[in-house]
């Protein structure tokens, strides 16, 4: 397949959030600010970049009878690497994300792109489906992340926008308001996709 159209595909028509609706835990507990949502987004990218080439690389090898536990054992080793570096060098925003980098095993974006691009293609493809379903992936959760975090606390990446005298929307921030964004922005993308 095309370079460019494996690594455009994830991010505009088979983005996994907003098309696919794949990994709706992280995106709807993280993402009450744009960078928790980038963060979330970059490391579960991080993941899916190295655990797509190492599958891919070793699709081979790896007996079909044993390929699903082949690739949790892969993809957990990316996420402990990456929860590591996250816990070294950005300490603030582990403790923000918290439990959900660790839950990267078991996204279900990173074990579907496994068992569906990654063991049936070569390296450089499923660098690229990796890579553009992790960009989508990143896209989708800053996005609601911004939304969220403009609307429930007046910010944006921390810097105020309308001063002391906004008073914010709370219910934004809270999980009803993640519900409620999506649900929106799924809606205007569906209701885009079907004009054009």
């Amino acid at each position: 397949m095309n370079f460019m159209k494996n690594l455009t595909r994830g991010i505009i028509r088979e983005n996994p959030i907003f098309v696919l609706l794949l990994g709706m835990c992280p995106t709807l507990a993280v993402t009450t600010s744009a960078v928790n949502g980038l963060g979330m987004g970059l490391a579960t990218t991080a993941v899916l970049i190295c655990s797509n080439v190492v599958i891919s690389a070793l699709r081979k090898v790896i007996p079909d009878n044993i390929r699903i536990p082949a690739f949790v054992v892969i993809i957990a080793s990316f996420v402990t690497i990456v929860g590591m570096l996250m816990k070294a060098y950005l300490p603030a925003l582990d403790a923000s994300l918290g439990l959900f980098i660790p839950l990267i095993v078991v996204n279900c974006v990173i074990l579907g792109r496994a068992e569906a691009f990654a063991f049936g293609n070569g390296v450089v493809d499923s660098f690229a489906d990796g890579l553009g379903m992790g960009l989508g992936f990143t896209m989708a959760l800053t996005i609601l992340g911004s939304i969220r975090e403009i609307l429930g606390a007046g910010s944006i990446f921390g810097f105020s926008l309308f001063g002391a005298a906004y008073e914010p929307v709370l219910l934004m921030i809270l999980p009803p308001g993640a519900f409620l964004t999506l649900g929106l922005l799924i809606g205007l993308i569906n209701w885009k996709t079907k004009k054009a």
